[in-house]
């Protein structure tokens, strides 16, 4: 079966939303990161500027936590209006109902947001989780601007927050390392890391052409 949907979920700092942005750009597909904000203000309903808006009385944990989440390496966090009838727990099924519809549509590349959680029974779609190393992380946040003291805080602080989401919503730690095809470390480049992609995508393609075949022949 032909691979239709890439999911990437990445370390912060880890260089993953770019590379998310490369893989989606050689393979000529749609890159869903930020418009999932658009496609979640669609699905709920919800004028686009509630999902753009600061939030400006939010202090839930699990709204911290959706927004820590939800960020990729460098993105804008995804940012609701707090109101009775558009939380977080809203806001996730939301979510469900947001990516199932994007993986519907095939050839296209999902950055984070639970994707590979939701999506993990589709035989169509190839999970990626990209790490590095801290000081790797460390070393790109700072190449964008971020002081040392902000860097390493971003760099423990996200991810922790991202685990505490993963537990709460999904049940499993953070990262789940059954859900993935491929882990890799971002420290070799990014250029390494797409063409490793890419090259296990076409690889794990092959391999299921290779079983029909076999299946047919006997």
């Amino acid at each position: 079966m032909p691979v239709r949907v890439i999911t990437i979920e990445r370390e912060y700092g880890s260089g993953g939303a770019n590379i998310a942005k490369q893989i989606a750009q050689r393979l000529q597909w749609k890159l869903w990161d930020e418009d999932i904000t658009a496609e979640i203000a669609r699905a709920a309903n919800v004028d686009l500027e509630v999902t753009r808006r600061c939030d400006e009385r939010v202090d839930t944990l699990l709204y911290r936590l959706f927004k820590a989440y939800a960020r990729g390496s460098y993105e804008r966090a995804l940012s609701f209006s707090e109101s009775q009838s558009f939380d977080t727990d809203c806001m996730v099924a939301m979510l469900h109902t947001v990516v199932e519809d994007i993986a519907s549509r095939g050839n296209c590349v999902i950055v984070g947001r639970g994707s590979p959680y939701i999506l993990r029974n589709r035989p169509d779609a190839f999970h990626v989780f990209i790490y590095a190393p801290s000081e790797e992380k460390i070393r790109r946040l700072k190449s964008i601007g971020k002081s040392d003291k902000e860097a390493m805080q971003l760099v423990e602080e996200v991810d922790r927050d991202r685990g505490d989401f993963i537990r709460h919503y999904f049940k499993k730690e953070w990262p789940h390392r059954p859900l993935y095809n491929v882990m890799i470390n971002s420290k070799f480049g990014d250029e390494f890391v797409v063409e490793s992609v890419l090259s296990d995508v076409k690889a794990l393609e092959e391999h299921h052409s290779l079983q029909q075949l076999e299946v047919h022949e006997s």
